[in-house]
């Protein structure tokens, strides 16, 4: 499966497992399984819904921010890939 680097982790809020993701190229659509690899990092994760300012949104392109439910702890500044269906 072919990864392509979408963004980087901007934020993690512990208490409700979201992570906020940077998009710095390409686009974040809901359906997009993400891989996100850092350090201590490495999560796989279907994406369910985005969410940026409490509002539902399907995508997110180049210079937007989005909340994602993400499965396990992650780290600001850990790099976020999309994986090729």
């Amino acid at each position: 499966m072919a990864e392509q680097e979408i963004g980087v982790i901007q934020h993690y809020f512990d208490r409700i497992s979201v992570a906020i993701i940077s998009v710095t190229q390409g686009e974040l659509t809901v359906g997009d399984t993400i891989h996100i690899k850092g350090h201590t990092t490495d999560v796989n994760t279907k994406i369910e819904s985005m969410q940026f300012e409490h509002n539902k949104i399907e995508k997110a392109g180049v210079g937007e921010s989005t909340g994602v439910k993400v499965p396990a702890k992650v780290r600001i500044q850990d790099k976020v890939f999309k994986i090729a269906p």
